[in-house]
C-alpha cells in the first residue's frame, strides 16, 4: 500500500503543488485546509505523515498537532511563514519532528518528508532493552520505547534517534552541527537551537537534570553517560 501523508495549508496553490510532488515520489495525498478538517481526516483515516501549516483558520496547526500527539506518534513537519526562532521552537516543543520556513522549495520538502521517513523507521543495534541507573531507565531500540521508573516517555521519533545516537556512543562528545546530520540527514544550516530544544524536550521528559545520563559540555555539544 501507499504511505498515505496528510498535507494541511489553507492556501489551495500550496497544497496542489505539494500533493503534484508527493504523488510523484509515489505517496497517496490527503488534503485539508484548516484544523478542524486536518483532525477529522487524521481520525478517519491515520495517515503515516502529516504536513502542518502552522498559520492555519479555526483550529490552529499548534492545537492541530496538540492534539494528534495526545495519541500518536506520526511524524510531522511543520511549515511556518515565520522566521522568528521562537516560533520554529515552539513547533518543536509541541511534538512537531522538524520544521520547514515558507518560501520552501517542493524538492526540499520532499527530502525532509524522506529523512523523517528514515529516523522514523530507524532501528537500533541488537541489543532488545539498554537499561541505565539500575533499572530506572530502559531503553528498547527496535521497538522505539524508553521507560524512566517503569514510565513510559513519549518521545517523538526524532527525540528518539537523538537519543539512541548519543546512548549507542556513550562518553563521545556530538557538536550540534554531528546531531543535526546524523539524526535529520540534512546539512546543519546553524539552528543551533533545534537540536538545543530537542535534547531539553528529551530532559524534561526523563525528568532529568543536565548532570544526569545527558551532559552539556561547553562550547562543544552534548554526551550521553551511563551508569
Amino acid at each position: 500500500m501507499k504511505e498515505r501523508i496528510l498535507v494541511v495549508d489553507d492556501e489551495p496553490k500550496i497544497t496542489e503543488i505539494v500533493q503534484a510532488y508527493l504523488e510523484k515520489e509515489g505517496y497517496q495525498v490527503l488534503v485539508a485546509h484548516d484544523g478542524k478538517r486536518a483532525l477529522e481526516i487524521f481520525e478517519q483515516n491515520q495517515p503515516d505523515f502529516i504536513i502542518l501549516d502552522l498559520m492555519l483558520p479555526g483550529i490552529s496547526g499548534e492545537e492541530v498537532c496538540r492534539q494528534i500527539r495526545q495519541t500518536s506518534h506520526v511524524p510531522i513537519l511543520m511549515l511556518t511563514a515565520k522566521s522568528a526562532e521562537e516560533s520554529k521552537i515552539k513547533g518543536l516543543n509541541i511534538g512537531a519532528d522538524d520544521y520547514l520556513v515558507k518560501p520552501f522549495s517542493p524538492r526540499e520538502l520532499v527530502a525532509r518528508v524522506k529523512a523523517i521517513q528514515r529516523r522514523s523507521n530507524f532501528q537500533g543495534n541488537s541489543a532488545s532493552v539498554l537499561i541505565y541507573g539500575d533499572g530506572e531507565l530502559k531503553i528498547y531500540p527496535e521497538e522505539m520505547r524508553v521507560l524512566k521508573d517503569d514510565r513510559e516517555v513519549d518521545l517523538t521519533s526524532t527525540e528518539f534517534k537523538l537519543l539512541l545516537v548519543m546512548v549507542q556512543n556513550p562518553g563521545q562528545v556530538f557538536s550540534r552541527e554531528q546531531l543535526a546530520e546524523r539524526v535529520m540527514g540534512l546539512e546543519f544550516k546553524g539552528f543551533d537551537r533545534t537540536i538545543d530544544t530537542h535534547i531539553k524536550n528529551i530532559r524534561k521528559k526523563l525528568d532529568i537534570d543536565k548532570d544526569r545520563y545527558i551532559y552539556t559540555v561547553y562550547g562543544a555539544g552534548y554526551k550521553f553517560m551511563g551508569e
